[in-house]
Order: C-alpha cells, then sequence, then structure tokens
C-alpha cells in the first residue's frame, strides 16, 4: 500500500527528495516490522509501559532544555510541543483544551503515522506511544507552576479503531 502524507490543505505530500522512502511514501514498512517485533517479544502490555515511561522521560527532557534556551512556559510550551512533534512527522497534533492549575489536557491527533501504516480498521489503541510525552510534559508545567500535580495520559479515542481522529486525555492521577 503506498500512502502519503496529507498536507495541511489534505491532499497527499511526498517526502522530501533524498529522503529515505522517497519513491514509496512517508511510511518504510521495514520500521513498522521491527516496532512490531519488539512488540511481540514484550507482549503489548509490557511493551506500551516501557514506551510510557520513555516517552514521559524525553518530554521531561525536552522541557527542561527548551526552558533553558526559550521563552515558552506553561501551555505555551505545550503547544510548542506538539509543533514540533508534528513537524518531525508523528502526525497533526493541537491542544484541544489545557489547564496548567488542573494539570488537564485533550490533544487531538489527526494523521498518526501508526494508524496510516495500519491500513484497516483493529481494536488496538496504536497511537497509545505517544500517551507518555504528553503527561510528561504536563507534569513539568505543573512543577513550573509550584504544583505538585503528577498526571496520567490515556488515549482515549484511536483512529485504528475507526475514529476520524486520536484523542489523549491527560488528567492528574488519583493519588494527587
Amino acid at each position: 500500500m503506498n500512502r502519503r502524507w496529507p498536507n495541511e490543505a489534505g491532499a497527499a505530500a511526498a517526502p522530501a527528495s533524498g529522503a529515505p522512502g522517497a519513491d514509496e511514501g512517508a511510511l518504510w514498512p521495514e520500521d513498522e516490522i521491527r516496532l512490531e517485533s519488539v512488540e511481540a517479544a514484550l507482549a503489548s502490555e509490557g511493551y506500551a509501559e516501557i514506551l510510557y515511561q520513555a516517552s514521559y522521560k524525553s518530554a521531561r527532557f525536552w522541557c527542561e532544555r527548551e526552558a533553558r534556551t526559550g521563552p515558552l512556559s506553561g501551555i505555551a510550551l505545550l503547544e510548542h510541543y506538539l509543533s514540533r512533534l508534528s513537524r518531525h512527522g508523528w502526525g497533526r497534533f493541537r491542544v484541544i483544551e489545557a489547564d496548567a492549575a488542573t494539570g488537564c489536557a485533550d490533544i487531538q491527533l489527526d494523521c498518526s503515522p501508526f494508524v496510516l501504516a495500519q491500513g484497516e480498521v483493529c481494536s488496538a489503541k496504536t497511537c497509545c506511544r505517544f500517551a507518555g510525552w504528553f503527561a510528561g510534559i504536563m507534569d513539568w508545567i505543573c512543577e513550573s507552576r509550584g504544583r505538585t500535580i503528577r498526571t496520567v495520559c490515556h488515549e482515549t479515542q484511536c483512529g485504528a479503531d475507526g475514529y476520524d481522529r486520536c484523542i489523549f486525555a491527560v488528567r492528574p492521577r488519583a493519588s494527587n
């Protein structure tokens, strides 16, 4: 299946000339095969937890670095992070709503590469891989405001389940 990334206008856009897979589209089958192999070896739940923790730490590291080099803070930092993810080919992200005082956020993802690679509807939330990023950045934002809120993020809707887009909900952990 030859898929292309939709651009802002919704038209198919090919990867940059000379990029790996430029002749075949923006998704590289060998990457998905490697991910599937790792997922099968660790079982889905273990794999999801490893990815959640790694992406959580990655987001916090990114926030620390951005705080030292840029003027953004609060929800503007979250929006900047989502913009960066979008520009790097992880899909098109946007904040539906977010509140740094409560640690709550809803984030929308269109054009997930994992949904596009799936090619068919399935019952798994394939984009849960992003959830740790959103909890990590919201925790960092709360901490930077002097709040001790710890959050958790869940994918509440996935394009792989037949929805038009993926939705993530970041909420305070029950133990807060």
